[in-house]
């Protein structure tokens, strides 16, 4: 099991947008990579409620559980390894979380055994270094939605929100309060689920 502290900072784009900041930075199909983002939650959206967030990340077949959790200076990322076996299992059956990740769930008052599979958001991702951070674009697709984004990840929290103001206001982009995936996709699936 590792832990650290995610700092990051985001803004969602129109495709225009996008399409401009790729060009700048010279950036191509080649330039991508598919990942996978494996979600879960229990019922009545217990992790959602606490701010939390639990997926299996599926990234050049790797697999790697992740909870997200509210921290003072940014998320607390909790991530633990599986096999292909052991996170497939977990979409199938969501039972036998590993006993770290049981009793990081448990903290925060959430029981495994009532988690349940929600489904998968894929993004399209790049990422290059820029100035003192890594700067990433990401094309979404999740339920009947898709949507563009960039995030600048960072060390530094002053620093970091500088130069990413920045960046938006070389490029005429509005600054758009932006959830993370989690969310998003959460807020996508309420809104299908009260719809039914």
């Amino acid at each position: 099991m590792k832990q650290e502290i995610e700092i990051e900072f985001k803004n969602l784009v129109n495709k225009s947008e996008f399409k401009k900041l790729l060009a700048y930075f010279q950036l191509t199909d080649r330039d991508f990579i598919m990942q996978e983002n494996h979600y879960f939650d229990t019922n009545d959206f217990q992790l959602k409620n606490a701010g939390a967030a639990l997926r299996i990340r599926n990234k050049n077949g790797k697999f790697v559980l992740t909870l997200k959790q509210p921290h003072e200076h940014g998320l607390l990322e909790t991530h633990i390894d599986l096999t292909e076996s052991e996170a497939q299992e977990l979409m199938t059956e969501t039972k036998n979380f590993p006993t770290e990740m049981t009793a990081a769930l448990q903290r925060l008052g959430i029981s495994s055994s009532r988690l349940a599979y929600f489904g998968t958001l894929k993004t399209y991702r790049a990422e290059i270094e820029y100035k003192s951070g890594l700067l990433v674009f990401d094309h979404s697709f999740y339920l009947d939605t898709d949507d563009v984004e960039i995030e600048y990840e960072v060390q530094d929290e002053t620093q970091g929100l500088l130069a990413f103001e920045s960046l938006l206001q070389d490029f005429s982009i509005p600054k758009r309060n932006t959830a993370n995936k989690i969310k998003r996709f959460y807020d996508r699936k309420y809104q299908l689920l009260s719809e039914e």
